[in-house]
Parts: C-alpha cells; sequence; structure tokens
C-alpha cells in the first residue's frame, strides 16, 4: 500500500516511514524539503498519486497567531483537496490531547481548525491525537525560566515518547478510519514541573524549578485535566525514567 506521510522527515514522520517500511508498505516522505509543500500546493498532486492513505504529521514552522492559523487553515485544505482528486481512502492526523481546553492558545486555536476541516471534508479519517513528547521537556524547561530558576505549572501532564507516537500513528494508518479521535498518552502523571526537574537533574542541569499553580503554559493557564487523556486513552509503554535512561 502507497501511504505519503506529510512531514515525513520530522521527528514524528521519520519513524512511521520507518515503521511503515518495516511492515512492508511503501512509504513516501512528504515536506518541503523533498519538494512538497501543502501551504503552497506545490508538488502535491504527483506525491498523492496512486496513495490509499495520507498521514499528516506536519507543524507549522511559526508559532505566531496569524501565522500558525494560515499554516493549518490553508494546508489543511490544500491537502484534503488533493486528497481527495487522488482517491485517498483514508486521513491521518496528528494533533494534541486537551486541543479544545486550550483554546487561549493560538497555536491550540489553529489546531482545532485543522481538526475541523478534517471533520467536515467527508474523507474518511482518523485523528490521533497525543499528550506532549518526552523530547519536549526541554523546550518546556526553557518556557519557564525566569533569572536562574525554572517556575512551571503544578498541574499534571503525562508525556509520552516520540516512539511511541509514532507506533500509535502507525497502528491507526494501517487500521479502518474511525471518523473520530483516538487518544495516546504516557504511562505516568506529575506535576509539570516534578516532570521537568527529573528531566534537568538527568542532564547535569541544577537549577531550582519552582512549582507554581499561577505560573502559564506557554501562556495558556492549565489544570490537571488540561493536558491528560481520558480513561479509554491508549497508553504508551515508554516510562519516564526508560526515556531519561537514553539521554
Amino acid at each position: 500500500m502507497k501511504i505519503v506521510v506529510i512531514g515525513g522527515t520530522g521527528l514524528i514522520g521519520s519513524k512511521v516511514i520507518t515503521l511503515l517500511r518495516q511492515r512492508g508498505h511503501e512509504a513516501v516522505a512528504a515536506s518541503p524539503n523533498t519538494g512538497v509543500n501543502t501551504l503552497t500546493g506545490e508538488g502535491l498532486a504527483a506525491a498523492l498519486a496512486g496513495a490509499q492513505v495520507v498521514v499528516d504529521v506536519a507543524n507549522s514552522p511559526s508559532f505566531e497567531d496569524a501565522a500558525v492559523m494560515n499554516f493549518f487553515q490553508t494546508s489543511g485544505r490544500n491537502l484534503l483537496a488533493a486528497e481527495v482528486a487522488a482517491g485517498v481512502q483514508h486521513h491521518v492526523a496528528l494533533s494534541v490531547v486537551g486541543t479544545e481546553r486550550l483554546q487561549g492558545s493560538g497555536y491550540f486555536r489553529a489546531k482545532l481548525v485543522q481538526e475541523q476541516l478534517i471533520e467536515a471534508s467527508g474523507q474518511p479519517y482518523t485523528i490521533v491525537r497525543a499528550t506532549q513528547f518526552m523530547e519536549f521537556l526541554p523546550a518546556i524547561a526553557q518556557s519557564g525560566v525566569v533569572g536562574d530558576v525554572v517556575r512551571l505549572p503544578s498541574a499534571h501532564v503525562q508525556p509520552i515518547a516520540a516512539q511511541d507516537v509514532a507506533i500509535a500513528v502507525a497502528d491507526c494508518t494501517l487500521g479502518a478510519p474511525v471518523n473520530g479521535k483516538v487518544e495516546v498518552g504516557g504511562p505516568e502523571r506529575a506535576g509539570m514541573a516534578a516532570m521537568v526537574e527529573r528531566y534537568l537533574r538527568v542532564t547535569g542541569d541544577t537549577r531550582a524549578v519552582v512549582a507554581d499553580p499561577a505560573a502559564l503554559y506557554f501562556g495558556q493557564e492549565i489544570v490537571d485535566a488540561s493536558l491528560t487523556t481520558a480513561a479509554d486513552a491508549r497508553i504508551g509503554p515508554t516510562s519516564l525514567d526508560a526515556w531519561l535512561a537514553t539521554r
């Protein structure tokens, strides 16, 4: 089966490509550096010719509110229209757990619009919503730096290893469209500050980490339920300690 992975050269996309090829499928990495640009439409028709499934794990190059909204709206419309023209039978997209609960953020507003475009397209689809990647912990830490202190929310997070996300995406890609959402998260829930502190200590960073209930997550207020999965979610097997052991 031919499967086109939009964003197939990135963190998740490259892993999905490897997994799909290991399972015997023709997996094609599509991104601007392979001549496929969903924002302009360049190369889309040629890349999707003969494809049965399209996986969209691309992300906006800019997180500025207007730019990220333009990216997900424009690229989403271009991609879905190209899929209809090519006769693609299943659209799989990667999104974020809690998207609808974080609408104070321009990024999450844009992700919700992306999901709504997919749902209204008429294309058979599966939206995989993942919690924050463990690989994102350094950026979360940096977002809370104030002088020599890292100040972060005490609200719970449920980080998941990128490899576990990729496996979930690959499994959904090879399954039937659910025409709905599948949540995936890590096996452990704990306060964001506590999770980040564990990462910093393993990497030799001794800065003080302060758990502050009033601290913001990239400008957004969060509570324990903001970024954690529902009870029926798929849980990745890689613990934070196991992931940290590989750093």
